[in-house]
């Protein structure tokens, strides 16, 4: 059997498209275990006696975790080889996931669901090294593919639980991803490319150097607060429209899942993305996911709240917000790995800690929105985020 060869520290020539679509495909499957449980919480917090007031540390314990494992595990991939870093992560995943599945009460269930947070980490090692991987010319479009089968694991996590979960129950959701992470860590294995970054620095030497990095990258910055600005409305948007589904339109938690498909459409932003930042175009792309995403909110005013045209126009909206907040991400992310291969991971991890952080905030604000407002205030809310970034971006000189 022949094992992968070192990746050299020259400057790559060709990335197989096989290898590529694997890389897209590890993310989607990865991703997904962080939103399995997001639709379950009231089947799970039944089952293992959680009180209904405690219920959302369901979905808060894994998002903690992968917020830490941003923070503590990612920038190890300027440290560590890659493979095996990633293969340590995608095990950790798998047995959290078997944990949940077989949890008796409320404590197991809980830590194990930190622990799937900070195992689905290795997403974000996954997509530095595929830029490490692909040749200048072509990463954006290289980075692009991998993070939209990223994307399609965020959307297609929840309706997938919701049906297994309906034909089944929640246990058989965390057994099947269980064993999705064991075969694939074992295609991992024999495909991925062996990566040792070159550095002498410690484990605090790297941490401490996140700190230098946020302070002397001004790209990273503006980067990181437009996406947080975006990542915010998406989360607003997604938290808040199955109560107004469920309220005004009279859905069942099978059509809310049905609903939630439709954002899958939003994918081909992250390739188009890509390819658009490779041909030196960020800064006009930028500015039009801005305005796509600002503009998904008003269209959901311009129909009676609960009729079949407002139905189909948040349908839309849905696509619009998604194009937008994904083909953002992939610009970013071009523009970040541009700045060299040694800072990579860490500048990655940096870059999502950001964002997601405003994802978890503006969750809880939509729902505190919506609960005081309906649509009316949720909607201000997701609207005054990706103005926000627009009033930010009209401060960005051409080059910078």
């Amino acid at each position: 059997m022949n094992m992968p060869q070192p990746v050299t520290t020259q400057e790559p020539t060709a990335i197989s498209s096989g290898l590529i679509w694997l890389l897209a495909a590890s993310c989607g499957l990865i991703v997904a275990n962080i939103y399995y449980a997001q639709p379950l919480i009231g089947p799970i917090s039944a089952a293992l006696g959680l009180p209904v007031s405690a219920a959302g540390l369901i979905v808060t314990m894994t998002q903690i975790g992968y917020g830490t494992g941003l923070i503590l595990v990612v920038p190890l991939g300027d440290l560590f080889e890659n493979r095996r870093l990633v293969l340590m992560m995608v095990g950790l995943a798998a047995l959290a996931l078997l944990a949940a599945a077989v949890a008796p009460s409320p404590f197991p269930f809980l830590v194990a669901a930190l622990f799937i947070g900070i195992g689905s980490v290795a997403v974000q090692i996954l997509v530095p090294y595929a830029a490490h991987l692909a040749p200048e010319a072509t990463r954006g479009r290289v980075i692009g593919n991998v993070m939209s089968g990223l994307m399609l694991g965020v959307m297609m996590a929840r309706p997938v639980s919701s049906f297994i979960t309906a034909l089944t129950s929640w246990h058989v959701v965390f057994v099947l991803s269980a064993l999705a992470m064991v075969a694939l860590g074992v295609v991992l294995r024999s495909k991925l490319p062996l990566r040792q970054p070159v550095h002498a620095l410690s484990y605090g030497e790297l941490l401490s150097s996140m700190a230098h990095l946020a302070l002397q990258t001004p790209i990273l910055r503006r980067r990181a607060l437009y996406q947080a600005c975006l990542f915010g409305t998406f989360s607003v948007f997604w938290t808040t429209s199955p109560l107004l589904l469920a309220g005004s339109y009279h859905l069942t938690q099978r059509g809310i899942a049905l609903f939630a498909l439709a954002g899958v459409a939003g994918a081909i932003a992250a390739p188009i993305a890509g390819r658009v930042a490779d041909k030196g175009w960020s800064r006009p792309a930028t500015a039009a996911a801005m305005l796509c995403a600002a503009a998904a909110w008003l269209l959901t005013h311009l129909a009676p709240e609960g009729s079949p045209l407002a139905l189909a126009l948040l349908v839309v909206a849905a696509i619009m917000i998604d194009f937008g907040v994904q083909a953002n991400v992939v610009l970013g992310q071009r523009a970040i790995f541009a700045l060299g291969a040694h800072a990579r991971s860490r500048l990655n991890g940096l870059y999502m800690a950001t964002f997601f952080a405003a994802g978890a905030i503006t969750s809880a604000l939509g729902g505190w929105a919506y609960a005081h407002g309906g649509w009316l205030w949720a909607s201000a809310l997701g609207l005054a985020l990706p103005v926000m970034a627009l009033l930010y971006f009209a401060t960005e000189k051409p080059g910078e």
